[in-house]
């Protein structure tokens, strides 16, 4: 062994093909296995790379300058709107240090001491919890213990509790005390999507921040943006319907999009008909046609054109969503403009057609029903028949004439027409008469027009003229939230119960100036006001139910049969007294 010369220059030359055990170069990795999801690569890193919320960023930037930092935020908002990664640079945010900052900041674009570890999430003074799995007392009393002692690294020690909604009663009660008065190295950051769902009690300890579902056209932009990079492509109106069926949930649509990436081969154009087939979507153009057929009343063409739809594998209440869009477009367009509507020009000018040819009323109608008919194909046994009856109630209803044009029908002396295809007869003349309905409606109309001026002298008689006139939405808003402070012809001044909507005082001026041809006045108080309808019949009911329950014989008749409970309370009507018949006379004679 003494006389073998072992030196370097002579030692056996690596094998490459074998691995290293001490700190040789690694085995190369595929690129498949290092591949990251779109919505994890393209993660914002620092506040300017969030879309759509400009102004949370706005507010937390200007409370950074002034120092008037919040020890607890509160991050609401739907899935994929950026709750965990705002949370995450917020906890950046307030331990920024570099060498020449050394206070809480919002530019992060240079990376600080501590931003490595706090993205990593091995950070020692960031916590991250995740309160859908650790929602008990004893998870919460963890962070109680440590929150006690000052950071060890950074500046403040950061507790993020996401889904913080999903904890328990003693959780949230746990957490009062702490949060009410924290110690100045603590801060709190919560994010949740059932804001509801958070007892107002912590809210009102935390700084509350609603994230924005992000809008389609901001959405588009981010993608276009991701598809350059990556090197894809994909069609712009592909892209928009990707954002779309987002709804507002930027994740979601980066999620859709990679996948929507994989339906062309490698350096081919991905189109809008592979992406509509990946969600499962109609063809939009397809579907517009088709709220076309139903405004024209062509209840056969609707159902031919939806079954072709259903064959290429379009969902059922996604055609019913589609026609739900479609009405909402057909009705912006007709008060906006085609401009207002996000989408293709040909298409919005199609639907500003439909609103230019169609009443206001009409398409709230037939809003209405294709509400009512979205909810009925949800639930049907067979959702594709349900469709089928829908579409022939919409085409139906569609051809209808509406209350207005009837009454003005009727005004200039005609018989309102019934729909093509109706059934019922209902513009036929009865036999024998020819022209009696026509006749009966030029003499109704003279004695409608001699009415004595409308004369409203107390509020009750406000009411009574808004339900002689059937505006049904203005009589359920008036009755549940008006709560009247005083009284005069022409002037109300009321107090607005919760929920009350912003432009009811105007409607109700515009409704009062119509009907009675007079100026009024129409103010909201703050406060004095009586009772609204809606809730003094609530209170009725309650004290006649009270009354009830408080009688002796229902008392009884609860002790005789164990566990009856009253169910519902009704008034029947008293039959009439029957007067008895006059005493015969002759007989009292005989």
């Amino acid at each position: 062994m003494a006389d073998e010369d072992l030196s370097l220059d002579e030692a056996p030359e690596h094998d490459p093909n074998t691995g290293d055990m001490f700190g040789g170069p690694p085995a190369p990795v595929e690129d498949d296995a290092a591949y990251t999801v779109l919505a994890r690569k393209y993660r914002p890193r620092t506040f300017e790379d969030m879309i759509g919320q400009e102004a949370m960023v706005r507010t937390l930037r200007n409370a950074f300058a002034s120092g008037r930092i919040a020890h607890g935020f509160m991050l609401t908002g739907v899935r994929g709107v950026g709750k965990t990664t705002t949370a995450r640079l917020l906890a950046r945010a307030l331990n920024y240090e570099t060498e020449t900052v050394r206070e809480p900041s919002l530019d992060l674009t240079q990376e600080g001491i501590n931003c490595r570890a706090i993205i990593e999430g091995r950070h020692i003074d960031v916590l991250e919890l995740d309160a859908a799995s650790r929602t008990g007392i004893n998870d919460i009393r963890e962070i109680l213990d440590s929150v006690r002692y000052a950071p060890v690294q950074a500046r403040y020690k950061v507790y993020i509790i996401d889904e913080v909604h999903m904890l328990s009663t003693q959780a949230f009660n746990g957490l009062l005390k702490t949060l009410e008065e924290p110690p100045p190295h603590a801060k709190f950051i919560f994010a949740t999507t059932e804001i509801r769902k958070v007892p107002v009690t912590i809210l009102s300890r935390t700084q509350r921040f609603d994230l924005r579902r992000v809008e389609p056209d901001v959405i588009v932009k981010n993608l276009e943006m991701i598809c350059e990079a990556e090197g894809a492509r994909v069609e712009v109106e592909g892209l928009m319907l990707i954002a779309r069926a987002a709804e507002g949930s930027v994740r979601d649509a980066q999620s859709m999009l990679d996948q929507a990436i994989v339906q062309a081969e490698a350096g081919q154009t991905v189109t809008a008909v592979e992406v509509r087939d990946m969600l499962g979507l109609a063809d939009r153009a397809q579907t517009i046609g088709l709220f076309e057929q139903l405004m024209r009343g062509e209840a056969g063409a609707a159902i031919e054109t939806f079954r072709g739809l259903y064959s290429y594998g379009a969902g059922p209440d996604q055609v019913m969503l589609d026609l739900l869009d479609h009405c909402h477009g057909a009705s912006v367009a007709k008060a906006i403009g085609p401009q207002a509507l996000t989408m293709p020009k040909d298409q919005a000018q199609r639907l500003a057609a439909i609103g230019a040819a169609v009443s206001a009323g009409t398409l709230s109608r037939i809003w209405q029903l294709t509400l009512k008919a979205y909810e009925e194909v949800r639930r049907a046994p067979d959702a594709a028949a349900a469709v089928d009856m829908a579409l022939v109630r919409l085409a139906y209803a569609a051809d209808l004439p509406g209350p207005e044009e009837a009454l003005k029908a009727l005004q200039a002396g005609d018989a309102p027409a019934t729909p093509s295809g109706g059934g019922g007869g209902g513009g036929r003349a009865p036999s024998g008469g020819g022209g009696g309905a026509t006749a009966v409606a030029r003499h109704a109309v003279p004695q409608a027009a001699v009415e004595p001026a409308v004369s409203l002298q107390t509020f009750e008689d406000v009411l009574a003229l808004i339900d002689r006139r059937r505006d049904i939405a203005l009589k359920m808003d008036v009755e549940r939230f008006v709560r009247p402070v005083s009284f005069r012809p022409g002037a109300i001044e009321y107090e607005a119960a919760p929920g009350a909507p912003r432009d009811l005082a105007q409607r109700l001026v515009g409704r009062l100036k119509d009907w009675t041809g007079e100026r009024w006045f129409v103010t909201q108080a703050g406060g004095g006001g009586a009772e609204s309808l809606w809730e003094k019949q609530k209170r009725e009911q309650v004290e006649v139910r009270a009354a009830i329950e408080a009688d002796p014989f229902v008392l009884q008749v609860m002790q005789v049969f164990p566990g009856a409970e009253i169910v519902g309370i009704r008034s029947l009507a008293q039959p009439e007294a029957v007067e008895a018949p006059p005493p015969d006379d002759e007989a009292d004679e005989d």
